[in-house]
């Protein structure tokens, strides 16, 4: 029904929507309950618990610093080697034992070129390096 307003004497004009949002709200909360759910299933191969793990009888070789400064020098454990020479070092050492390799820890300058150490990463992917960290010494 509508009812006379404050100034005028005559009946409002305006529709009153609140009985359609209502069953608006009861005939959408109605789909959401019976439509059924879209769920996909995906197959994810976990790992299993294993109750006698393999032993560990190797110890990792020690780690591999590299180290790139702000003016662009490549140091292998702290001795200084051209750019050139890092991928064949580094496929030396995955050669010497594939599965145990050692860690591969790379220390940059701040002031460093990242282009350098793109063709770093560029010959440890190359080399077939599996273990590659990032330091920070202060």
């Amino acid at each position: 029904m509508a009812f006379a307003s404050k100034s005028g004497g005559g009946p409002m004009a305006d529709m009153n929507v609140t009985p359609l949002v209502d069953v608006m709200l009861v005939l959408l909360i109605i789909f959401m309950v019976t439509a059924p759910p879209l769920t996909y299933p995906i197959d994810v191969n976990l790992p299993q618990k294993s109750l006698n793990p393999p032993p560990q009888t190797r110890e990792p070789p020690p780690p591999i610093r590299l180290r790139i400064d702000a003016s662009g020098q490549v140091y292998w454990n702290d001795a200084p080697q051209p750019i050139t020479a890092i991928q064949n070092m580094m496929e030396v050492e995955v050669q010497r034992d594939p599965t145990n390799q050692p860690m591969l820890e790379i220390d940059t300058s701040p002031d460093a070129d990242y282009g350098i150490l793109a063709k770093v990463l560029a010959h440890a992917k190359n080399a077939d390096m599996d273990k590659i960290g990032f330091v920070q010494n202060d």
